[in-house]
């Protein structure tokens, strides 16, 4: 997307100039005199044109309630001015207005780009938001060796190679890699342990791989694989498969019979990843079905990938409908803050249409680079994968309102149990990991009404120098003490959700100690902090839970929010365990190589494939260091200091 035009910053500049007293009191107190509603929009029309654009409308708080775009600043603010015609959700918007911003834009589709990039950043209030918005898992073949790897891929697509995808889970590549290497045996070794080895691995032994790092197969033969792994991810599978016979039934006819045995198990892995893929479009070849069903105030989108003729999965979204929108508004919000890190396929099949099809046509087809189409189908096969999406987004969401339901009552009997003044919407756990002091990290999970929010987990690296190993007190006091910090620095004023509403604890007396002093060093007073600890026996069951000035308590053994507090307590466990045996892994295989200043991928192989290994690299003189391939002699010599100048 293209800055705003000097022109738009202006605009915003101005509009603060002018209108900057009526944010500035109401960011004060919230004061009932700061004025509200339709007169305080009126008043806008008087500075702003026709232009295309962006605007923000604002509470008595600056906070802000709605983002929106227009194709003319002036005829949408005027229509936000009248008294009727709007929905119960746009009236209580307007209601709420206390002032509003602006910034023009060269063209619609800039205003429609920009309008969902601040929607992600801001969460307004009245706005559709897309609360899960992961990269997918892909494919990579990769580009520019002898023999190139196929392995997955997630994240920015800086590697030279063939990219395959998006898959719906990582379960789902996982598994049609397992499928692809049984075919076409292509290694998936890293570029540095496929450099250093000297004779085949597992995979080779297990009929995996062709062990092109031993010469078992020639650059032209492997190439060939290659080319018929490209060939099926592009889904020209019987093509393929007619080759493999071909071959099979030539060796055969040789009476090279092991070989041919060789090539029926590869058409019968590949009858299998084909029979894996799910309904299979005849007439589709790559698009994304999109499919809504809203309920209870809440929606759910399904989308499905379909790329090459096949089903290469599905995923549910659960998007927060801005107080009410309809059908229109959530699917365009979705659709935009949903491929703004993706890159979209030529075809988008639509359950229902949206409010701007032409600006979002424009706008995907730009980050595409070709023309992109969105279709609401009405018959055929196309029409057949809409209904199918539909249904499975009618079941998900009907299974989210259920669990729904049930977490609300949950938390309900969790503020009863624990005494909280009000039902809590933000549940932070945290528990720390370590081996005796080594290694050592916490982490924090989160829950709310809608189940674990993963994406708001974290973890942290214990950075003190001043803890004991092994000192879980002290682990504790620095996770708390950064996370309250960077929230009380990122939000003082606590306006968005990202403030708790309780804080559960892994640990008994001793850790609710630590906490309080936290939370009296920095002057937080209002969140309430339990400890859970296992009890005497340390059975599931008689946990003991700690409050601050109280006696210890337990709960019931059937008591419903006994096991809701154990799941969560897992959670975090579970997390926390996950996070550093991470870290130790990381540590176990680091290689030296990694720390030296200006040796990347590339030097790392040439010295790894002329040395054998990182420990005779790092103890090779500077002679034989210069004569590593793409090694100057000034990189040599920064090499050679790295490994022995360290006293």
């Amino acid at each position: 997307m293209q800055p705003p035009t000097e022109s738009g910053k202006l605009s915003l500049m101005a509009h603060n100039r002018q209108h900057g007293k009526i944010i500035e009191e109401g960011t004060g107190d919230g004061s009932p005199d700061v004025p509200t509603g339709h007169e305080v929009i009126a008043g806008y029309l008087k500075t702003i044109d026709g232009s295309p654009g962006v605007y923000r409308m604002l509470g008595v708080q600056g906070e802000v309630l709605y983002v929106g775009k227009a194709r003319n600043l002036r005829k949408r603010v005027s229509s936000y001015s009248r008294l009727t015609g709007h929905t119960a959700r746009i009236g209580r918007m307007i209601a709420a207005t206390a002032s509003m911003m602006f910034l023009t834009t060269r063209t619609e589709t800039e205003a429609l780009l920009l309008e969902q990039n601040l929607i992600k950043q801001l969460k307004p209030r009245y706005n559709v938001l897309l609360r899960d918005d992961k990269s997918f898992p892909h494919i990579l073949l990769t580009k520019g060796v002898e023999f190139p790897q196929i392995k997955k891929h997630r994240g920015r697509r800086s590697e030279a190679g063939e990219y395959f995808g998006p898959f719906a889970s990582a379960g789902a590549v996982n598994r049609t890699l397992n499928q692809l290497q049984r075919v076409f045996l292509l290694r998936d070794c890293t570029d540095a342990d496929f450099a250093t080895r000297t004779r085949p691995c597992l995979q080779h032994q297990i009929a995996r791989c062709c062990a092109p790092c031993v010469g078992k197969v020639s650059v032209q033969d492997y190439a060939e694989l290659v080319a018929d792994a490209s060939r099926f991810l592009k889904g020209q599978s019987s093509e393929v498969q007619a080759n493999l016979a071909k071959q099979m039934n030539a060796a055969s006819a040789a009476m090279e019979y092991e070989r041919a045995g060789a090539l029926r198990d590869r058409i019968n892995a590949l009858t299998q990843v084909q029979s894996t893929q799910g309904i299979n479009p005849r007439t589709v070849q790559e698009a994304d079905v999109i499919a809504l069903h809203i309920e209870g105030g809440q929606a759910c989108v399904q989308v499905f990938f379909i790329r090459a003729h096949q089903n290469w999965g599905n995923r549910a979204y659960f998007p927060r409908t801005g107080s009410g929108a309809g059908a229109a508004e959530v699917l365009e919000g979705f659709i935009g803050q949903f491929y703004d890190n993706k890159q979209p396929p030529p075809l988008l099949l639509l359950s229902h249409d949206i409010e701007n099809r032409d600006l979002m046509d424009e706008a995907l087809s730009a980050k595409l680079g070709r023309k992109v189409q969105l279709l609401i189908p009405q018959r055929g096969e196309r029409k057949e994968l809409v209904v199918g999406a539909e249904r499975n987004a009618r079941e998900s969401l009907a299974r989210r309102l259920a669990e729904s339901a049930s977490q609300a009552r949950l938390l309900e009997g969790t503020a009863a149990a624990f005494g909280l003044k009000a039902v809590p919407k933000r549940i932070e756990v945290y528990d720390n990991s370590h081996i005796q002091g080594s290694h050592a990290v916490g982490a924090m999970i989160v829950a709310g009404p809608d189940g674990f929010m993963k994406s708001s987990y974290r973890k942290f690296n214990i950075k003190s120098d001043d803890i004991t190993p092994g000192d879980d007190f002290g682990m504790m006091k620095e996770v708390l003490t950064r996370r309250l910090k960077r929230l009380l620095k990122e939000d003082p004023e606590r306006k968005s959700e990202n403030w708790p509403d309780l804080l559960l604890i892994d640990g008994g007396a001793g850790q609710i100690s630590a906490v309080r002093q936290i939370m009296e060093e920095l002057g937080v007073s209002d969140i309430p902090y339990i400890g859970v600890a296992k009890g005497t026996d340390r059975d599931a069951g008689k946990e003991e839970f700690y409050r601050p000035g109280k006696r210890a308590f337990a709960l019931p053994f059937n008591d419903p929010v006994l096991y809701f507090v154990q799941r969560l307590r897992d959670e975090a466990h579970r997390f926390a365990i996950g996070t550093h045996r991470a870290k130790r892994k990381k540590a176990t295989f680091a290689n030296p190589l990694d720390e030296v200043p200006g040796v990347g991928a590339g030097r790392k192989r040439a010295l790894l494939a002329h040395f054998g290994s990182a420990k005779a690299a790092s103890r090779a003189g500077l002679v034989d260091l210069k004569a590593v391939d793409g090694i100057s002699d000034a990189l040599a010599q920064v090499i050679y200091d790295f490994f022995h100048d360290k006293g």
